[in-house]
């Protein structure tokens, strides 16, 4: 008789798979398809590009020349520079906020944590221009010390104004994924250090935060790959001495010829992949786990009367940074006029007006194209999913590796990718040039966006038992039917979390919309917003556009929080059917 443990286990796994059917074949094929023809082979195709003469021999005249530059080597470092001090100053923000709010009881700790991940939800170029209104140099701040103090703070100017705005809207992702980290860790860690004597500081430095750092770790490379790729917040800042900004002027200004293009592009990706890299690597070989899983976490406990005067003031200082683009935009929107004045000196709903009166294609093209980019990507990613958990097709693994690989590819590296492939390729039957038409727009959105709908799918389906597949077949029904009546349905609840997740951050895309968007009909929100902003007098529709879009994301972020919350209380609730009755 073999052992419970042993007995536990048994019941557990999943069924024994058959082997791969036709069918199974045929889905992973068009999968591997589409990933070839819409990610692999543009990307592959910038690769080849950036280090291929004009004869079709390789070269690495193109990357050596790229280092001969002055200005290309400026905006390498630049790059790096801006990245690496918005991931530090995104830890300054978020690691005090996840530690006060999991460590300690108090007030509003839930609230503080739902308005901390509020920058995520505007563009951060809208950002950057509202933060200019509040802290530039004719900023409401800026007047208000200069008035009174005698003094200025120089806290958007130049590349120190990229770090600030790329800090605010990222540091979210470490705030979530510490936060997480640290609710995880056994309290039973924390109370043994503390009766060796290590209190305070101590006490977070040498075990909370070790414990907690594969959270921080997470957060921090997505945060140096979202700045590092960030294309929009520079220019709208005039920050061109960075390398997103020089990839796209090269490619607009000089052609879809001109090498260093691609040799940028090819850059990106590579640091891209390092910072994910370098991330896994620093904390290989070193155990995070603790013996009592699911065992008490860090014990809350109540801050003394000052050290609760400390903590708010704190909290209300960072919060009140970190909200300020939302603040800014929304008094933008309104201002009739806005000009060396720390307030509108005037209000007015007529830029609201003229977005519902001139932009309305652009809102329609956004709900078309991101609809449409969503939908293709939980189609994929329930495939991708059932072809991984519930097949035995060889190299399954594969397919879920290159669709999550699109997290490391930039947008406008994807974009060049389109244009350079499919240059010249004309629709059957029309004389339409492809990378002409709104569908290469939402091809991109898909792609850039598929990884976050595959993550969905693939919880979804890993808490699906798989005897309820075969309860379905033992009464008859097909192993398509079994998948459109009884699995899908039942991952109703990822699928629309998944949807939810791609459309609300394909609505922000900007990096790829600008390279591919040929003809203003084609517009959507992001690149009408971007067009608004470029001149003082479309500042207030801009910013009207702006709010709509903030709205937009937000609506979709409530309500794809209330389907996770209800799929899991129903998973929950759902007796295990191997458990005996």
């Amino acid at each position: 008789m073999g052992s419970p443990g042993t007995a536990a286990a048994n019941a557990a796994s999943p069924p024994a798979m058959p082997a791969a059917r036709p069918g199974v074949w045929l889905a992973g094929a068009l999968v591997l398809a589409f990933l070839l023809m819409f990610l692999l082979l543009p990307v592959g195709r910038v690769f080849v590009t950036a280090f291929m003469d004009a004869d079709g021999s390789p070269t690495l005249a193109h990357l050596i020349g790229f280092f001969g530059l002055g200005l290309m080597r400026e905006a390498f470092a630049n790059s790096l520079i801006v990245a690496l001090l918005s991931a530090l100053c995104a830890a300054i923000i978020a690691v005090p906020l996840a530690y006060f709010t999991v460590r300690f009881r108090f007030r509003g700790a839930l609230l503080i944590q739902t308005l901390g991940v509020l920058p995520l939800i505007m563009p951060p170029f809208v950002g950057a221009v509202a933060l200019q209104l509040i802290f530039g140099r004719s900023g409401s701040i800026n007047l208000l010390l200069g008035e009174h103090l005698g003094f200025t703070l120089p806290i958007m100017d130049g590349l120190g104004g990229v770090v600030f705005v790329e800090s605010i809207h990222y540091f979210p992702f470490i705030l979530m994924n510490l936060t997480v980290a640290l609710r995880n860790i056994d309290g039973a860690m924390e109370e043994a250090a503390m009766n060796l004597g290590c209190r305070g500081w101590r006490l977070f430095w040498r075990v909370i935060f070790p414990l907690g750092l594969p959270g921080f770790v997470a957060g921090a490379s997505l945060v140096f790959v979202k700045v590092f790729d960030d294309l929009g917040t520079p220019l709208v800042m005039g920050q061109t001495n960075l390398l997103a900004p020089q990839a796209y002027l090269r490619i607009t200004q000089v052609g879809l010829e001109d090498p260093l293009g691609y040799v940028i592009s090819v850059i990106m990706i590579a640091f891209s992949i390092a910072a994910m890299a370098l991330s896994a690597r620093a904390l290989k070989g070193r155990e995070f786990s603790t013996l009592q899983k699911g065992g008490a976490s860090l014990q809350q406990r109540a801050l003394s009367p000052l050290g609760s005067v400390a903590a708010y003031a704190w909290i209300g200082v960072v919060l009140l940074v970190v909200l300020s683009p939302h603040i800014g935009v929304l008094l933008l929107s309104f201002a009739k006029v806005w000009s060396y004045s720390p307030l509108p000196d005037a209000y007015t709903l007529a830029h609201y007006a003229t977005v519902f009166q001139d932009a309305s294609g652009l809102i329609q093209n956004t709900l078309l194209y991101c609809g449409l980019a969503a939908g293709l990507d939980v189609v994929l990613g329930v495939t991708i999913a059932y072809l991984m958990l519930r097949t035995t097709l060889p190299a399954r693994q594969w397919l879920d590796w290159i669709a999550s690989a699109s997290l490391a590819v930039p947008g406008i590296v994807l974009a060049i990718g389109y244009l350079r492939l499919y240059k010249g390729l004309t629709i059957p039957g029309t004389e339409v040039l492809l990378t002409s038409t709104w569908v290469m727009i939402m091809l991109a959105y898909a792609v850039r966006r598929l990884p976050y709908a595959l993550r969905s799918c693939v919880a979804a389906l890993q808490q699906l038992h798989g005897s309820l597949e075969e309860a379905a077949e033992s009464l008859g029904a097909t192993k398509l039917r079994t998948i459109r009546r009884v699995v899908v349905p039942l991952m109703a609840g990822g699928i629309l979390a998944g949807f939810v997740t791609s459309f609300i951050t394909a609505a922000v895309e900007l990096s790829a919309t600008l390279l591919l968007v040929s003809a203003d009909s084609q517009a959507p929100m992001s690149y009408g917003i971007y067009l608004y902003m470029q001149s003082v007098a479309g500042r207030g529709p801009g910013a009207a556009l702006g709010v709509l879009a903030i709205a937009v994301v937000a609506l979709g972020t409530y309500l794809s929080h209330r389907v996770v919350e209800r799929t899991a209380s129903r998973l929950q609730a759902r007796p295990n059917p191997k458990e005996a009755p």
